[in-house]
């Protein structure tokens, strides 16, 4: 049986010869690439969520309570809400970023990493406007609640107006979550760490926070990595025969 003559499978072929040779010709710039983003993919950052919703919600009585209505509220933030990953833990209010300043249920998440060298004892505080209390957990587990009316004014002199907590990190992934309330009128708000006995410092993208344990996704991209860095130097070998 004749085939029909293609005149665009004749101009495919030579198009489709030269993308192979390219990435074949590029392969080892491509492996070096995908090992090089595998190895600093552990070097971000803390990386920090902030999601807020409407709640006319009263003090709760624990920390899970909190955690409860908080999560059911930033579910459905509609207008004058929202979630947003920020750049930095200064100053950080809810009529900034979407609008409202009355009746915010907040919600922080941040997770960051520690290294075999920072493992040991951390710190951590909030300085809040939580008018109706808040919580802060970390890895799950809560390590302060307090349900009165706080608001840390810019400093920490006074424990009832903030949250705060320390405990002994392994080395490898952790994440802070912060719940609240409030009321009016929506203060500037900051979360700061500190590993060891050096000084707190705020949550940032530049804090300098390394995770000591690489996600699955990092793990993938070192293994494709070296598994092309191999297959290159296994046809360079066997072009030399």
């Amino acid at each position: 049986m004749q085939r029909e003559f293609s005149p665009s499978a004749c101009l495919l072929r030579p198009l489709n010869t030269y993308l192979l040779d390219t990435i074949m010709k590029n392969l080892p710039k491509i492996a070096l690439s995908l090992i090089a983003v595998g190895v600093f993919a552990q070097a971000n950052a803390s990386t920090i969520t902030l999601s807020t919703g409407f709640s006319d919600a009263s003090a709760q009585a624990s920390a899970a309570a909190y955690a409860a209505v908080v999560n059911a509220a930033v579910a459905a933030p509609g207008a004058g809400y929202g979630s947003t990953t920020i750049a930095s833990y200064d100053n950080v209010n809810n009529s900034s970023l979407f609008g409202s300043n009355t009746n915010i249920a907040f919600k922080s998440v941040i997770n960051f990493g520690v290294s075999a060298t920072d493992a040991g004892a951390w710190s951590f505080r909030s300085g809040v406007d939580f008018g109706k209390g808040g919580a802060l957990f970390l890895d799950g587990v809560a390590l302060d609640v307090k349900s009165n009316d706080m608001w840390w004014a810019g400093n920490y002199n006074n424990a009832s107006q903030f949250l705060s907590g320390s405990g002994s990190l392994a080395a490898g992934n952790h994440t802070l979550t912060i719940y609240g309330l409030e009321g009016c009128c929506d203060g500037g708000q900051q979360v700061q760490f500190k590993a060891g006995n050096s000084n707190f410092a705020s949550f940032a993208a530049n804090d300098g926070l390394v995770s000591a344990v690489p996600e699955p996704t990092t793990y993938a991209m070192l293994l494709i990595g070296l598994g092309l860095l191999g297959f290159t130097a296994r046809r360079k070998q066997e072009a030399k025969f």
